[in-house]
């Protein structure tokens, strides 16, 4: 049995450990009020208009930038046919109204985790509401916690029989995972591709002003606002954010005031488009060319899926308000312009959007739209950074540095090596193809695949957490498989026309993140296979000579249960431990965050006499433990409460309530390994808990009865000013590198992912230590090797 234990102030006043004492800076009244603002349940107009404006700086970037190329890809090799307008038009229109504003703006974002968005998130939520994971790490007491949230099922219920169908099968499972893994992968690509195609498309203006200047200095303009762009990413965007809402309002404002000057200027007749008969004519005379431009049209939805990656920062209410009532009528009117100016202009279609713009603001309009395209590419950036650290979290992605960025808003992070990795690629996509089409075409790609994973995962969330009827789900599924499945295989034909990069960028990625997550699975089962009984530790003392040293040992594990095969392989050569030893194991949660009063689980190991201790810090997929740099003092604080708190239940046998337990879940084992890898049966029967030799300078007011005699306040006192003795003795953190190697009759792709693939990613890839934050001078590591 496990004790929540609340994060109080050892000397009785209250809690100590919130939000603004984590920060190395208190937050200002600023960052104050919009924490305020996004944990109303009901919002005010005033303040629903401010988050609305302010989400479009960060949410709508991506989707506002795609006129700039749109036509473009449509018809690379031009118009043949001024009713294909018509009929394009009226598949951007359509495609607009079901995919971002029904599918995603009205029931999407509504599938998100506590306000979380991406197929990470939605994954965690529906792991929450069955058995999912892989890496069964979970325990009972997780399930209290406040951002726990999950429901019960009736036993005969559509949602319990899918439910026990996902569980008992280990196959549906990883096919979860892959294609939550490939969801987020294309994701990855996306966020490649879609700064170089926004870029280049906005310099690409240049070329369109003055026709002299060659394609080749427009992309290597692009190529340096590119670097610049990432170059800058380490400090970070608290100081500039403020400035992407009202440069996103005015390119939406601008780009909806040019249409509906088009419109009036050229040919008004393009609004027949609205009528989806002309999608049927426009199929029926272009057929197969017809088909081929879908490619091109799907670059109209781009940034959709980056819509509900970014929902962490606002409220759902106020992006719903900025979608409707800014962004869809203004691409709309974008779109129905542009179409308008082609109509009379058809050989015009490079560079569509900057021909179509007046004279007179030609050069303004081009400053905006490179400052839109910058900020469309920061919103893809950050979200590629959000999605490699929740896969980091659910140990998915090999260990990064992970730095936040500002001291007010978390989730506004930098990870150096992930960035500098998609800066190299950006750049070599630009410069390599050199044009908007191909790009075009690999975007597309990226994009229709991420819809088709959500829409997967949609399912399931209407089943499992929304408990919609089986009637809803069908249509929602087959509306959704159809329009998507069209574009999809639309994009299949253009593979070979850009189309193919970000298949071998996401599976490069995706091969990374499968056999890294491979790699801790097998590390955590042969731990959860190999774990000692309390028993077989006990016992070592007369053999070994064990004896306790001064000072706490903080071992760390990935284990909530039983002792690691780390101690006893640490303890075995080098027979001593430290006068406190403390079972540390940080683990991630389904969740997207671990409130700090709910952080740490304590309980003890053994009697109070041995003074063994096991600590699970539980963290959220948003955390960053390395955020806390006093995790040692709070743990500490921590283990002072828990001991306070059990000498108050002294009467109700704690001792046997927190040990027994454990100590029985661990005996229930019946082997383990020794020292030398050999495996051996456990003895029970050597098991006593006079083995361990008594610390050489016991506390105050002992004598040989022991604790018998003294009062429970005593004893708490003589336990808490032990533990303060021990933690100035010093602390040393002990950690496992673990090393595992494929067995001689392993196949060749088990041989290859394990002893080539994993080993190099675990070889180059940060310590373990430093993900924890463990001080060089007090870290011990003790090598291990397993075979798989």
């Amino acid at each position: 049995m496990a004790t929540n234990i609340t994060d109080q102030d050892p000397r009785g006043g209250g809690s100590v450990w919130n939000l603004d004492e984590k920060l190395d800076q208190p937050m200002d009244e600023e960052a104050r009020k919009l924490k305020n603002m996004y944990t109303e349940k009901k919002l005010s107009a005033v303040m629903l208009l401010q988050l609305a404006f302010q989400s479009l700086g960060v949410v709508y970037g991506d989707l506002g930038t795609s006129p700039l190329y749109v036509f473009y890809n449509t018809f690379p090799d031009g118009i043949k046919d001024p009713e294909d307008l018509i009929g394009a038009l009226s598949l951007i229109i359509y495609s607009l109204t079901l995919i971002p504003l029904l599918k995603y703006v009205l029931i999407v974002c509504r599938a998100n985790d506590n306000g979380q968005g991406g197929t990470f998130a939605i994954y965690s939520l529906l792991c929450r509401h069955a058995k999912l994971r892989t890496i069964p790490n979970e325990d009972r007491s997780d399930e209290e916690l406040t951002t726990y949230s999950r429901s019960t099922f009736r036993e005969q219920s559509f949602a319990a029989r899918t439910k026990r169908w996902l569980e008992g099968h280990a196959f549906m499972k990883n096919t979860m995972l892959i294609l939550v893994l490939i969801g987020s992968c294309m994701v990855i690509g996306d966020g490649i591709l879609t700064p170089a195609i926004s870029v280049l498309s906005a310099i690409g203006g240049i070329n369109v002003g003055h026709p002299m200047i060659s394609n080749d200095i427009v992309v290597l303009v692009a190529v340096l606002v590119l670097a610049v762009l990432f170059s800058i990413q380490h400090h970070g965007i608290d100081k500039v954010g403020w400035l992407f809402a009202p440069i996103v309002l005015l390119w939406f404002l601008i780009i909806g005031g040019i249409g509906i000057f088009n419109i009036w200027k050229y040919d008004s007749s393009v609004l027949k488009a609205f009528s989806p008969v002309y999608i049927y004519r426009y199929f029926r005379r272009g057929k197969r060319d017809s088909w081929t431009s879908l490619g091109g049209i799907m670059l109209s939805i781009t940034g959709t899926e980056a819509l509900f990656a970014d929902l962490s920062h606002f409220p759902v209410s106020s992006i719903q308000l900025a979608f409707t009532v800014v962004v869809f009528p203004c691409l709309l009117l974008a779109y129905s312009g542009q179409a308008a100016y082609l109509m009379k202009n058809s050989d015009h279609i490079v560079g569509a959007f900057y021909h179509s713009i007046p004279d007179c603001i030609y050069w303004p309009v081009f400053v905006v739209a490179t400052a839109a395209a910058v900020v469309a590419s920061q919103a893809t950036i950050s979200a590629t950074f959000s999605l490699i650290k929740q896969a980091l979290a659910l140990g998915c992605f090999p260990r990064v540095k992970v730095v936040h960025t500002s001291e007010r808003f978390l989730n506004q992070i930098y990870i150096p090596d992930v960035n500098w990795i998609l800066m190299i690629l950006c750049i070599a996509v630009t410069a390599g193809f050199k044009n908007q089409n191909q790009i075009g075409n690999a975007s597309g790609t990226a994009v229709v695949i991420v819809m088709l994973v959500t829409t997967f995962l949609m399912i399931l969330v209407m089943i499992l957490v929304w408990r919609c009827h089986w009637i809803l789900v069908l249509i929602f599924t087959v509306l959704s498989l159809a329009v998507e499945c069209t574009y999809f295989s639309a994009v299949v034909l253009k593979v070979n026309q850009g189309g193919w990069v970000p298949l071998v960028i996401s599976a490069v990625f995706f091969a990374i993140m499968y056999i890294w997550h491979y790699g801790t699975l097998r590390r955590y089962e042969i731990e959860m296979h190999s774990k000692v009984s309390m028993a077989w530790v006990l016992g070592l003392g007369p053999s070994l000579g064990l004896v306790r040293v001064p000072g706490v040992g903080l071992v760390y594990t990935e284990l909530a249960h039983g002792v690691p095969r780390i101690f006893s392989h640490f303890i075995t050569n080098l027979p001593a431990i430290h006068s406190v030893v403390v079972f540390v194991c940080v683990k991630y949660l389904p969740v997207y965050t671990v409130p700090e009063e709910e952080r740490f689980v304590i309980k003890r190991i053994g009697p109070k006499e041995f003074h063994i201790f096991r600590c699970v810090a539980r963290y959220g997929y948003k955390d960053l433990h390395k955020k806390d740099y006093d995790f040692e003092k709070k743990l500490f604080d921590s283990l002072i409460m828990y001991v306070r708190l059990d000498s108050l239940m002294d009467g109700c046998s704690d001792s046997d309530e927190y040990s027994l337990p454990d100590q029985q879940d661990e005996q229930m084992s019946d082997m383990h390994f020794n020292g030398n890898s050999s495996i051996s049966k456990v003895n029970s029967s050597i098991s006593s808990v006079e083995s361990i030799v008594q610390v050489s300078s016991p506390p105050p007011h002992t004598n040989d009865i022991g604790y018998s005699n003294r009062s429970s306040a005593q004893i708490e006192i003589d336990e808490l000013l032990f533990l303060n003795n021990c933690r100035d003795a010093g602390v040393v953190h002990i950690l496992g590198n673990t090393i595992i190697r494929v067995r001689r009759e392993s196949n060749f792709c088990k041989r290859i992912a394990i002893d080539y693939v994993y080993a190099f990613l675990k070889k180059i890839c940060r310590e373990n230590s430093s993900m924890l934050n463990v001080p060089h001078e007090s870290l011990l590591n003790v090598g291990q090797v397993f075979y798989v």
